[in-house]
C-alpha cells in the first residue's frame, strides 16, 4: 500500500475535486479554458504545458532521489549494525584467546616465535577491525581494500 501512496492521494484528490465541482456546480474545465483565453494576450499560455511537464519531471526526480537517499541511509545503518556486532564478536574472541596466550607463556619450553606470531595475528585483526570501523565511504571497493593485508 505504501508503494502506491501518491497514486492513492491523487485518486482521493481527484474524487474530491470531481464531487466538489458537481455539488457546488463549478465548471472547472470551462474556468480553466477562460483563464487560458485571458492570458492569451500575454503569450503565457504557450509556457503552461511545458512548465507543467517540467514540474512533473522535477517531482519524479525529487521523489526518486529521496528514495535513493533513504535506501543508502538504510544500507549504512545495516552496515554499521553488522560491523558493530562483528566487532563485538571478534573482541570477545581476542580476549578469550588471551587465556591461551597466558597458558602458552607459562608453559616451559613453549616456542617464543609462536607467541610472536600470535601477537602479529591479533594485531593484524585489530587493525582490520579499526580500519573497517573508520571507513568514510561505504562501498564494496572501500570495504575490500580496508581489510587487505599489507
Amino acid at each position: 500500500m505504501n508503494k502506491y501512496k501518491l497514486t492513492l492521494f491523487g485518486l482521493v484528490l481527484s474524487i474530491f475535486i470531481y464531487f466538489s465541482s458537481i455539488l457546488l456546480e463549478l465548471d472547472l474545465f470551462e474556468k480553466f479554458m477562460d483563464f487560458l483565453a485571458s492570458v492569451e494576450q500575454f503569450e503565457v499560455d504557450e509556457m503552461i504545458i511545458p512548465f507543467l511537464i517540467f514540474v512533473v519531471f522535477l517531482f519524479i526526480d525529487t521523489f526518486r532521489n529521496n528514495k535513493k537517499v533513504e535506501m543508502e541511509s538504510a544500507k549504512l545503518n545495516i552496515y554499521k549494525a553488522m560491523l558493530s556486532s562483528s566487532h563485538h564478536i571478534l573482541n570477545n574472541f581476542i580476549y578469550q584467546m588471551d587465556i591461551f596466550k597466558l597458558t602458552a607463556e607459562d608453559t616451559p619450553g613453549f616456542d617464543a616465535k609462536v607467541l610472536a606470531f600470535y601477537e602479529d595475528i591479533i594485531s593484524n585483526a585489530s587493525e582490520q577491525i579499526y580500519s573497517l570501523s573508520n571507513l568514510t565511504t561505504i562501498d564494496e571497493f572501500s570495504i575490500r581494500t580496508s581489510v587487505m593485508s599489507e
